[in-house]
């Protein structure tokens, strides 16, 4: 072989071009720890890019939630994506998103799209959104909060047209992420009943990808998460399918 086929052969071949690919921009609070657990959804040739809004030196509680569901730092972090051109952009934070409502997370969506996103999604509207896909009227929740924000989640989904059958929460304030899958699993069979349709997992700072198929079979029926609606929502509205085999919510953007 010449060196000049040598050469050939060994050249790399070019990057795939902006148009391959997809970004996803993420505004998320500056505690969030699990980027690594939203990647795991992403099918090939999708691509995140994270911002965080501003630290706030107080307990995970409503304050702090009323704190990173600021319109101006959220459309500020949006604005910091603005010449990667992202195809859709979603606030990744729950407790953030549903603080003042079902017209509070329009809003930041609104708010989002004012901003420069050309399409937006919050973790909480993703949250109905998944559970219009699954049919699902009647749902349990798990959450690693104080009271006060499990009892504004409940109040988020009753005004969202869904049924909340019981709700638990570990009455945790900082350090969520830390949270093991073993604790997570026994808080989730605690909040189940029997005419559940499904249970609902909040805290995008929560880890639990590797739970979801766990529980379901245990309990037979759906459990989504926080991490898992912020994902599928934002590929949803791109036209494409989250990665995670046998999950109950991936099934329906494949049926």
């Amino acid at each position: 072989m010449t060196s000049e086929s040598n050469l050939a052969a060994n050249t790399l071949a070019d990057p795939p071009g902006p148009q391959v690919w997809q970004d996803i921009g993420v505004v998320c609070p500056f505690d969030m720890a699990l980027d690594h657990e939203l990647w795991r959804w992403m099918p090939e040739g999708v691509n995140l890019i994270f911002t965080r809004t501003p630290y706030y030196d107080q307990a995970v509680g409503l304050g702090m939630a009323e704190e990173i569901s600021d319109h101006g730092e959220i459309q500020d972090a949006v604005r910091s994506m603005a010449s990667i051109r992202p195809a859709v952009v979603t606030y990744a934070c729950t407790s953030g998103s549903f603080v003042h409502g079902v017209a509070g997370a329009r809003n930041l969506s609104t708010a989002m799209l004012a901003a420069g996103a050309p399409i937006a999604v919050t973790t909480s509207e993703g949250l109905l959104l998944a559970l219009d896909a699954l049919g699902v009227t009647r749902v349990a929740v798990a959450t690693p909060y104080l009271a006060e924000l499990t009892d504004r989640l409940t109040s988020f989904l009753g005004q969202g047209g869904k049924s909340v059958v019981s709700h638990e929460g570990l009455g945790l304030d900082r350090d969520i992420w830390k949270v093991p899958y073993s604790v997570t699993c026994d808080l989730i069979r605690q909040a189940d009943r029997t005419d559940a349709e499904a249970v609902f997992v909040s805290c995008t700072n929560l880890p639990t990808y590797d739970l979801i198929v766990h529980m379901e079979r245990e309990l037979g029926k759906p459990v989504i998460t926080a991490n898992q609606v912020t994902a599928w929502s934002a590929l949803r509205l791109i036209g494409r399918g989250a990665v995670g085999s046998e999950q109950a919510l991936l099934q329906t953007v494949r049926s």
